[in-house]
């Protein structure tokens, strides 16, 4: 099959690539210098002349911070952006998944979030994702929206590698223990996306490893692995704190975890575990140090 992946570049999009390649299909990859999303003649003059069966479409304003005073940015790429392909989708009758996210809940349940709950997203970022959940279900018939969280990779920055360098190089870090979420290995979600697209069960769908954890607990286990899988010398003593001592512009949910009902009910193939995702990137990582601090 023919895929073209939006975001291709980031640290999600270039797994999608490399995953979806070695199961055989033919990858274009876009990034920004290939593909503006925000124009729209350009989305519809690519799909058109690639005519890919599948559309994975990744691209993101993802600056959660930066998009509470950034409002138009924020809205322009992950609403407008987001019609945009999804009206190239249509056009050429392909199959779309975009990738969503768990701010689009307000992260006050006192339990997992299911497909089936009610959205209330709390950030700027958060309510333009779901605008953009808004527009694929608008303009598209063959659409699958995938919400995920707390992704990390090899490509790219993300909190793992983050963790990773400052705990080699401070004495002291103190991260916040009570916002609860499901940490993501971007290569189990290409792979899950593989076994997904290839199907006619489309709908919304939570996609994160499995388990959940606070982020203070998420880093003692990443410290725990640097030093099991990388021989890594972590210096830094770690300290848990709470959301109020860590200020942010753009409010957190609380409670990102999310139930994976809509896989269970299509009889799909769940994704690991966190601590085993965790681990696999570890010994990825090993594999591949020179994308260490990339």
């Amino acid at each position: 099959m023919k895929v073209l992946i939006t975001g291709a570049h980031g640290q999600l999009g270039q797994d999608i690539a490399r995953i979806f390649i070695l199961a055989g299909h033919e990858v274009f990859s876009c990034g920004r210098e290939e593909l503006n999303i925000t124009d729209l003649d350009q989305c519809l003059q690519v799909s058109s002349t690639r005519r890919p069966d599948w559309i994975i479409h990744c691209a993101a304003y993802a600056a959660v911070d930066a998009a509470e005073t950034d409002v138009d940015g924020a809205y322009l790429v992950n609403a407008v952006g987001t019609r945009n392909m999804a009206l190239a989708a249509e056009k050429i009758d392909a199959k779309i998944v975009f990738i969503s996210t768990d701010y689009v809940f307000s992260g006050t349940s006192e339990r997992p979030y299911n497909e089936y709950d009610s959205t209330d997203p709390q950030s700027v970022y958060g309510k333009s994702k779901l605008a953009g959940e808004q527009m694929v279900q608008y303009f598209c018939s063959r659409w699958f929206i995938v919400r995920t969280s707390w992704l990390f990779g090899l490509h790219g920055n993300n909190f793992v590698k983050t963790m990773l360098r400052l705990g080699q190089e401070k004495p002291l870090l103190k991260v916040v223990n009570d916002q609860k979420g499901s940490p993501t290995y971007t290569v189990d979600l290409a792979q899950f996306l593989i076994n997904l697209i290839s199907t006619e069960k489309y709908g919304i769908y939570h996609a994160s490893n499995n388990g959940s954890c606070t982020w203070y607990e998420f880093t003692s286990a990443i410290f725990e692995e640097a030093r099991e899988q990388l021989g890594l010398t972590i210096t830094a003593e770690l300290q848990p704190c709470t959301t109020e001592e860590f200020p942010r512009p753009a409010p957190r949910p609380a409670n990102s975890v999310m139930d994976h009902l809509a896989i269970r009910l299509n009889q799909f193939e769940d994704l690991p575990h966190w601590r085993e995702g965790l681990k696999q990137f570890m010994l990825d990582m090993k594999q591949h140090p020179e994308l260490y601090l990339k």
